[in-house]
């Protein structure tokens, strides 16, 4: 169906204009060579509890704006998404996370060993997908990605604490735990579209910004959001002692909060010190200010995409923006 653009079009407008595309990623993903049944049931419901599939959209709407997506960009875009899946499973195991999206996860139900190989096998699998592409660079920004975010959560588990609590340092946090998946996204299909060069470079860095409002907005919805939706406890970062932006800007204003240093540094007691935690962040400035700071993002993203090839392609990234500042969960 042709996509109407005269106001932005909305995130289902998006998805319905590229269903054929999505549901061949979906297919591709689901052609994962399994023959060890649990592990066949566990990826199964893995894929089934997907979100809403940003990722993959980004690979196709930047394909999009030079040519229909083939076998290749659809084959990307299956890496991509199955690389988001293999890092899911691996975040849940390092956090202790027993839901998401209101489904146990597989730390809940399976030993660490098996949940550990299991995400190792998915990140295989989305190697294979994205050698697929039979594009040497592509798989090099593919190799880079994986780094990137092994490091940063490296880097999350062995960090200095005290320097954690900076602006600058959760900019580099998040970039490695979500701004470099979309990065990935978007560069990477933008170099199999054969898009020139300072485009290519454009689409990359509106990946980032993309991507880092994305997360953004994720840590407001950890204590503005609502828990049923989430599928999540509210605060679950500060639980795992994380100083994501509402709580940086909290600590501006409050500096001294005993309750907040207890939780970061380690002490974070029964859930009803989290709640309060969270209420005083929700009730304070941070909420506002974090908000406006992933408006900051989605402007410059858009600023990116100035000079590119104009159509549908165009007017569906260029609001996807606004999906992400308005997403509730």
């Amino acid at each position: 169906m042709p996509l109407t653009v005269q106001h932005g079009p909305s995130l289902q407008m998006i998805q319905e204009w590229l269903r054929e595309d999505l549901e061949r990623v979906e297919a591709r993903m689901r052609e994962i060579p399994l023959a060890f049944e649990p592990l066949k049931t566990a990826v199964d419901l893995l894929l089934t509890a997907g979100g809403k599939r940003i990722r993959p959209l980004l690979v196709l709407l930047t394909g999009r704006l030079y040519r229909p997506a083939d076998e290749a960009m659809v084959s990307l875009a299956a890496a991509v998404e199955m690389l988001h899946t293999a890092t899911l499973v691996h975040d849940d195991l390092i956090d202790g996370s027993l839901l998401r999206r209101g489904v146990p996860t597989l730390n809940a139900v399976w030993t660490p060993a098996a949940t550990v190989l299991t995400g190792d096998y998915l990140f295989a699998y989305a190697a294979s997908l994205a050698a697929r592409t039979e594009n040497v660079r592509v798989m090099a920004i593919f190799a880079r990605t994986l780094m990137t975010i092994c490091e940063g959560e490296l880097h999350q588990q062995f960090g200095d604490r005290a320097a954690m609590l900076s602006r600058e340092d959760y900019l580099r946090r998040i970039y490695a735990k979500t701004a470099a998946m979309f990065e990935l996204a978007t560069e990477a299909a933008a170099v199999l579209a054969r898009a020139p060069e300072p485009e290519v470079e454009a689409l990359r860095q509106y990946g980032v910004d993309l991507g880092t409002a994305f997360q953004i907005m994720d840590d407001v919805l950890d204590f503005a959001g609502d828990m049923q939706a989430m599928g999540k406890p509210i605060g679950n970062d500060l639980r795992q002692g994380l100083a994501t932006l509402p709580v940086l800007f909290y600590l501006e204003e409050h500096p001294e909060d005993p309750l907040i240093h207890r939780i970061l540094g380690g002490n974070s007691g029964d859930d009803g010190l989290i709640e309060e935690a969270a209420r005083r962040i929700r009730n304070s400035e941070a909420i506002a200010r974090s908000i406006a700071e992933a408006e900051a993002f989605v402007r410059r993203s858009r600023a990116h995409l100035e000079g590119l090839p104009n159509g549908p392609a165009w007017q569906a990234l260029w609001s996807l923006g606004e999906h992400i500042l308005r997403r509730d969960r």
